[in-house]
């Protein structure tokens, strides 16, 4: 069996779903001050996956953090030592009743999928049980891991620097909620998500760096070209795991304005682009977003 764990399964769904989007062509960084009244948060935009070479961060996310009691963050990662935990993930990830992806694809797609891991160093049989969502899952994280691009994001490097400064960290999901989520990801629509991804991966390390390059510059026209035009194909994943869980996310960032503490919330950047965005919900709600 594949072993791997809920913190690096989420490094990859952060490339699948083009999280490194900016919201404003102008920004230095994804950082943003939202405020009603005489009370504000902080929000940032996230990368899962990040090069230590990228650190450190801009300057702007250590200011928000440092005036910030508490971080919010999309989902707690459990530890990797959690054996009960991997194996239910396992299970809840792969098709049952001897069923493979290739009883859900054409032949041609199937044969496409084979040769692209096969480049990878693999064989398909390795991954032909797992549902689609948490193929491609894998498949990017063995592209970053070739590419040298393998590394904790953002969340994980304010999760521990909140937890040794005694900061709370609260979150808006649960590990289950997420779960399903990946679980769910391409299913019913397994041929034109599996050669959706096939394509976008084709030239993985120029992409990849290519989107740390304008998250770093905030050079939205190249982000929207690279990341989120290609979600655009795919109407049914970029609902579920982005426009969804923005309307959600808005719901409790309401209510952190009904308290004395200053969040700093975390969340991946797609989630901080579009009309249907974080930030542009809070707006429209009448709330002031500016860049910090």
């Amino acid at each position: 069996m594949i072993k791997t764990n809920f913190k690096h399964l989420l490094m990859g769904v952060s490339l699948i779903t083009g999280s490194l989007i900016s919201f404003t062509s102008v920004a230095e960084s994804s950082v943003w001050k939202v405020s009603k009244g005489d009370d504000h948060i902080f929000i940032g935009g996230t990368v899962h996956i990040l090069p230590p070479a990228e650190f450190p961060l801009p300057a702007e996310f250590d200011q928000a953090y440092k005036k910030s009691d508490s971080i919010v963050l999309e989902t707690k990662i459990p530890d990797a030592s959690d054996t009960a935990f991997q194996i239910k993930m396992m299970q809840q990830m792969a098709y049952g009743e001897g069923k493979t992806i290739g009883d859900f694809v054409s032949a041609r797609t199937k044969q496409d999928l084979s040769k692209y891991i096969t480049s990878l160093g693999a064989d398909l049989m390795m991954f032909e049980r797992f549902k689609p969502g948490f193929l491609m899952t894998l498949l990017v994280m063995l592209e970053a891991q070739k590419a040298g691009f393998s590394g904790e994001g953002v969340d994980i490097f304010y999760s521990k620097k909140a937890t040794r400064d005694n900061k709370t960290i609260e979150y808006f999901e649960t590990v289950e909620f997420q779960m399903n989520m990946i679980a769910d990801m391409g299913e019913g629509n397994e041929e034109k998500f599996i050669q959706s991804n096939l394509e976008q991966m084709k030239d993985f390390k120029t992409m990849f760096t290519g989107l740390l390059s304008a998250w770093r510059s905030g050079d939205v026209q190249k982000l929207n070209k690279l990341a989120i035009e290609p979600m655009k194909d795919d109407p049914k994943t970029l609902k579920a795991l982005l426009t969804d869980r923005n309307h959600h996310w808005v719901k409790d960032i309401k209510q952190m304005f009904n308290d004395n503490d200053k969040e700093f919330v975390l969340v991946g950047v797609a989630h901080l682009v579009g009309d249907n965005s974080v930030l542009a919900l809070l707006k429209a709600n009448g709330y002031r977003v500016e860049k910090l």
